[in-house]
C-alpha cells in the first residue's frame, strides 16, 4: 500500500449546494480541494478522532470527526473502496473505518442530537438526516417549536429555507424549558452574525469599488462590517477565500481585493469581490481596541496595539491576521511598459490584467479571477478593430471562455512568454510563433490563411466563368462613342445576342418604298467582336421547358422540388441551375435556332412579312407582329411555331 489514497470526483455539501473535488489521505494529514473555488480543507491526522462509512444519494460517503469539534463529510466513493480505505486508516491514523447504516423507515418523530457543530435526528440510534450548524442563519423559538432557518446558495436549484422542531414541553433536570435549551444549542455553533461588543479597528470612509461607495470598515473579531450611507453588508472571515494586494498602473494607487464564497448581496446583484482602492500617499497612526497582552496572545506577533504606515498597508496587515489568509500580490511579470498589469477592455469596460504567479486576475469592472488549473487553453486573436492591438482569449474545463481585448501589440512577446512559461496550452501555437516579429507581432493579414476568403475566391471565380461572360465580352471588346450609331445592332432593344443574315435582308426589304433615312456613319471598331455566347437562348430554352403546360408534369418529374414553386420562384431556381447544363442546352438551343431561322426564311418568301401577321411564341403564347413603322416586334423569348 502506498503513502497516499486521492480520489477524484468526491462531492461535498456547501450550503445546500453539491460542489466537487479531489480528496486526498497521507499519513500527515487529510486534504480536500474544491474544483471551483480551489479552497483547501486540511485535516491533520492525530485530531483525526473518529470515521464512519454509510451509503447516501451519490454512492458511498465518509464522516469524518475531530477532536476540535469539526465534521467532515464527503461523498461519492465506490463500494469498492471501503477494504483499501478502511486499511489505509488502520495503517496510518488508528482509526477504525466503521459502517453505520441511515435509517429510512421515515418517521418524523427521533432524538435530536447535537455532536460537535452537527446537528443529528436519529430515530433508534439511526440518523434520519443531519443539519451542519454552520448553515443556520437564524433560530426562533415559539411556545413548543423552534424554527431553524438557513443560509441561501445561489448555485443550489433546490433551497431549504427552514425546518421546524416540535419540543415536548418537559422540564430538564435544571429546571431551563426544553424550547430554550434547544434553541442555546443551535445558536452556539450557527453561522449567526451578531454584532456584540466592540470593534478591534475601525477605519473611516474608505474608497470601495465594488460595491461602489465610500463605507466604514469595522473589524471584529469573527466578521467585517461594511457601514455606507444606503447598505450595511457583515461578512464572516469564514466566506473569506483569498487577499490580493496588487498595484496600479500608475504607481500611485493600490487595490487591496478580497474574494468572497458565498458573495454579498444587494438585491439581485451577487458581489463575488470586495474591491478597496487606495492612495500610496495616504498615511494613517492606528490604536486597537485591545490591550498589548491580549494582541500578543491573540495574533502572536502579527500585529501590535499602535501601528502606523501607509494605510493600504495597514488595513492589509490587519486583514491577514484575522482572516489568516496570505495576501497574493504580483509575480515576476513585467509588461512592455515596466508595469505589472496589461491595460485592457473585458466585455465593456476598461480595467488591468494582473498575470500572477498561480493566474489571472482583472480589476476591476466586473472583477476576474481564473486559476491556472482551471484553465483548458488560452488564444491570441487578432484584433476586431485594428492591428494596432490583439484579444487574449481564455477558456477554462467548464467550457467558458473569457475574451480580454484591445491589448496593446507592444504587451505580445511579454504575455507570450509568461503563459510559455507556465506551460499552459496555448491554441495557435504555430501561428502566433510564426507571427511574432521583432516587435513582438506583425501587422501584416498575408501571413494567416484565412480558410473562408479562399472558399469565397473559388466561389467567385466559379460564378465568373458561368455567369459572366456575356456582358464583359460586349463591353470590352468594342469602343462606345456618343455620338455615333452601329447599322448592326436594331434600334428597339432584341434579346436575341446576335442578328441573322435573313433577319437583315428582311428589313431592307421592309424599308423599300419607304423614305430614305440618311446614311449613318460606320463605326469604328477597335477591336475584331468575338461571337457572343448564347446564354440567353440557353436559359429561355431551360425556361420553355419548366413552364410549358405539356411539359410542365415531365419537368416535375425531372425536379421535384418546383412543385412548391411560384412561378417567380421557379424563374430564379431555373435561373441558378443554368450553369450545371450547359452543353446539351446549348446543342438544344442552337437546334431551335435553326429551326427559328429556316421558319422565318420561308415565311418572308411566302409574302408573309406584306400584311400585319401574327405569331404566336412557343412558351408563353404572345402574340407578335409588326410595329406602325414596319419594324419586327418579338417577344422576349424568340422561338415560335
Amino acid at each position: 500500500m502506498g503513502d497516499t489514497l486521492e480520489f477524484n470526483n468526491i462531492h461535498t455539501e456547501v450550503k445546500g449546494s453539491w460542489n466537487d473535488g479531489r480528496l486526498r489521505f497521507s499519513k500527515q494529514s487529510v486534504v480536500y480541494k474544491s474544483h471551483k473555488t480551489g479552497k483547501v480543507d486540511s485535516i491533520p491526522a492525530p485530531e483525526l478522532s473518529a470515521a464512519q462509512w454509510r451509503r447516501v444519494c451519490v454512492g458511498h460517503g465518509i464522516k469524518l470527526a475531530t477532536s476540535t469539534g469539526h465534521v467532515y463529510r464527503y461523498d461519492g466513493f465506490r463500494d469498492t473502496d471501503f477494504e483499501k480505505i478502511s486499511a489505509f486508516f488502520k495503517a496510518n491514523y488508528k482509526v477504525e473505518l466503521a459502517e453505520k447504516d441511515m435509517c429510512v423507515k421515515g418517521w418524523n418523530w427521533g432524538t435530536a442530537k447535537f455532536t460537535g457543530s452537527l446537528l443529528s435526528f436519529d430515530v433508534n440510534d439511526s440518523p434520519v438526516f443531519e443539519i451542519p450548524l454552520a448553515s443556520v442563519s437564524q433560530c426562533a423559538t415559539g411556545k413548543n417549536e423552534v424554527t431553524v432557518e438557513f443560509h441561501q446558495n445561489d448555485d443550489a436549484e433546490v433551497s431549504l429555507m427552514e425546518v421546524r422542531f416540535y419540543v415536548p414541553p418537559n422540564t430538564g433536570d435544571d429546571g431551563s424549558a426544553p424550547v430554550e435549551a434547544f434553541a442555546q444549542n443551535v445558536l452556539s455553533k450557527a453561522d449567526v452574525i451578531q454584532a456584540t461588543g466592540d470593534a478591534v479597528c475601525i477605519f473611516k470612509e474608505l474608497q470601495c469599488l465594488t460595491p461602489r461607495g465610500r463605507y466604514d470598515i469595522r473589524i471584529y473579531p469573527t466578521f467585517l462590517h461594511l457601514h455606507g450611507k444606503t447598505f450595511d453588508y457583515k461578512i464572516p472571515y469564514t466566506t473569506v477565500l483569498r487577499l490580493f494586494l496588487l498595484p496600479h498602473k500608475d504607481q500611485r494607487q493600490m487595490f487591496f481585493v478580497i474574494s468572497l464564497d458565498p458573495p454579498i448581496k444587494q438585491g439581485q446583484t451577487r458581489y463575488h469581490f470586495l474591491i478597496l482602492l487606495f492612495s500610496k500617499d495616504e498615511e494613517l497612526s492606528l490604536a486597537l481596541n485591545m490591550s498589548e497582552d491580549e494582541v500578543e496572545k491573540r495574533y502572536e506577533g502579527k500585529l501590535s496595539k499602535n501601528m502606523s504606515g501607509p494605510l493600504f498597508e495597514i488595513v492589509s496587515r490587519v486583514m491577514k491576521a484575522l482572516v489568516n489568509r496570505k495576501i497574493t500580490v504580483p509575480g515576476n511579470f513585467q509588461g512592455h511598459s515596466g508595469s505589472q498589469c496589461i491595460t485592457c477592455a473585458y466585455k465593456a469596460s476598461s480595467g488591468l490584467l494582473y498575470p500572477l504567479e498561480r493566474g489571472f486576475i482583472y480589476v476591476h469592472k466586473p472583477p476576474v479571477h481564473l486559476r491556472f488549473e482551471e484553465i483548458s487553453c488560452v488564444n491570441f486573436a487578432r484584433g476586431t478593430t485594428t492591428t494596432r492591438s490583439f484579444d487574449f482569449e481564455i477558456e477554462t474545463k467548464q467550457n467558458n471562455q473569457y475574451t480580454f481585448s484591445n491589448i496593446e501589440r507592444e504587451e505580445y512577446g511579454k504575455l507570450f512568454d509568461f503563459v510559455n512559461a507556465k506551460k499552459l496550452n496555448i491554441k495557435n501555437r504555430g501561428i502566433k510563433e510564426g507571427m511574432k516579429g521583432a516587435d513582438g507581432y506583425s501587422d501584416s493579414d498575408e501571413d494567416q490563411h484565412d480558410a473562408y476568403l479562399e472558399r469565397m475566391k473559388e466561389e467567385g471565380k466559379i460564378r465568373e466563368e458561368g455567369d459572366g461572360s456575356d456582358e464583359s465580352e460586349g463591353d470590352s471588346d468594342e469602343s462606345f462613342n456618343p455620338g455615333e450609331e452601329d447599322d448592326d445592332v436594331p434600334e428597339e432593344y432584341d434579346s436575341n445576342a446576335s442578328v441573322s443574315d435573313s433577319e437583315a435582308d428582311d428589313a431592307d426589304s421592309e424599308d423599300e418604298g419607304k423614305k430614305k433615312k440618311p446614311e449613318k456613319k460606320p463605326k469604328k471598331v477597335v477591336k475584331e467582336k468575338k461571337e457572343r455566347k448564347p446564354r440567353k437562348e440557353v436559359y429561355q430554352y431551360l425556361m420553355n421547358d419548366s413552364m410549358h403546360d405539356e411539359s410542365r408534369n415531365r419537368h416535375d418529374f425531372i425536379n421535384p422540388l418546383l412543385l412548391s414553386l411560384r412561378p417567380t420562384e421557379e424563374a430564379v431556381r431555373s435561373a441558378q441551375c443554368l450553369s450545371c447544363v450547359s452543353q446539351e442546352w446549348d446543342r438544344k438551343a442552337e437546334e431551335a435556332k435553326k429551326q427559328y431561322e429556316k421558319a422565318m426564311k420561308e415565311y418572308r418568301e411566302s409574302g408573309g412579312g406584306a400584311a400585319a401577321s401574327v405569331l404566336y411564341c412557343n412558351p408563353c403564347f404572345f402574340s407578335v407582329g409588326q410595329n406602325k413603322s414596319g419594324r419586327h416586334v418579338t417577344c422576349s423569348n424568340d422561338i415560335f411555331w
